[in-house]
């Protein structure tokens, strides 16, 4: 890969990034049921969503009562509802540029604090998913190629497409019901234990692996189905091929012409959906969250649309956008390094 083309790709991530958080920020100012709208209900019923408020938005919601005319401004001010959206987008923009997302309308702290508190739990379990999805999917996939059509390959496929038929939060309600409140083998939820700060570090590694287990079978579940039958079918394509058989006439063994040669071409297919996988690991699945009570990113990002905590939904937006262009390019990176044939100009 050639660092022309590499710098192209990273300039083109900036008016790509301009054009996603563009139209999404305009979406979050057209659509009702804003901010606004919510501390308008607050006050007609006395304020009482308004404890823990601060500035101006605070004030207006303890007062209690309808709101006058020059509080709707100052709302509107304090907001940035009273410009322009392009010129909103630009305040908006300037503050990332310095690291500040602002402060959420929902909980009233910055929005860098609302996601960095959930950034380790996501991480885990997005590295965790990502990690055992190719460990597993990898070799399985070899193993079905390998022994297409036999008792290994069967079983395993009805396994697989019975994964791939059930959905994620689905597989997690019934883990839920049957091993952890049934049998109770597992907690019912959460990310560690009640008394985990009282944990030595052994005690508090396995107690966080012991809270995972079933979460990372609800997260694996979808993916496993689809990228086993994907390094599969790409296998099968490769051993097929003329090369594979030049190599075998000539004396080498089946096994190394599975590993040195065809091994090599299958996992392209694979590479060029690492960088996208990066950012859906990492959101997670807001639904596999709420069932194992998990505050990750998912979770964060559908309670905020719900809530039209605006500032939260754009940081959220801000950072999965970065992302999933910094993982296309991992994925070209992926591509040129298992596939020597590809040269990026």
């Amino acid at each position: 890969m050639s660092g022309t083309y590499l710098l192209r790709r990273l300039l083109l991530i900036i008016p790509t990034f301009l054009g996603i958080t563009l139209m999404v920020f305009a979406i979050t100012r057209l659509v009702p049921g804003g901010p606004i709208d919510r501390i308008i209900a607050q006050g007609q019923m006395g304020g009482e969503g308004g404890v823990g408020s601060s500035g101006a938005a605070g004030d207006m919601m303890q007062s209690g009562g309808a709101l006058s005319e020059d509080q709707l401004n100052q709302l509107k001010e304090y907001y940035g509802f009273d410009k322009p959206i392009v010129v909103s987008y630009f305040i908006w923009l300037k503050k990332i540029l310095t690291l500040d997302l602002g402060e959420s309308t929902r909980y009233y702290e910055p929005v860098w604090q609302t996601i960095k508190e959930r950034l380790p739990i996501s991480t885990f379990y997005g590295f965790m998913t990502l990690v055992l999805s190719y460990m597993i999917c990898i070799p399985l996939g070899v193993i079905k190629a390998i022994k297409h059509r036999t008792a290994i390959d069967n079983v395993t496929s009805i396994l697989i497409f019975v994964g791939y038929a059930v959905p994620g939060f689905v597989l997690g309600i019934v883990m839920v019901v049957w091993f952890a409140a049934n049998l109770e083998w597992f907690p019912l939820g959460g990310f560690v234990s009640d008394d985990f700060s009282t944990l030595s570090l052994p005690s508090k590694i396995w107690d966080i692996l012991y809270h995972s287990i079933l979460p990372l079978i609800a997260y694996i579940a979808g993916s496993f189905a689809f990228m086993t039958m994907l390094m599969k079918n790409s296998l099968m394509d490769n051993l097929a091929a003329d090369y594979i058989r030049t190599a075998m006439a000539k004396g080498t063994s089946f096994r190394r012409a599975v590993l040195r040669h065809a091994m090599r071409n299958s996992l392209i297919p694979l590479a060029t959906h690492f960088g996208s996988n990066i950012a859906f690991f990492l959101t997670g699945s807001f639904l596999v969250e709420k069932i194992f009570d998990i505050d990750g990113f998912g979770l964060l990002g559908y309670e905020s649309v719900i809530e039209r905590d605006y500032p939260v939904v754009m940081g959220i937006l801000a950072l999965t956008a970065v992302l999933q262009l910094i993982g296309n390019i991992l994925s070209d990176i992926c591509v040129a390094t298992v596939d020597p044939r590809v040269q990026f100009e």
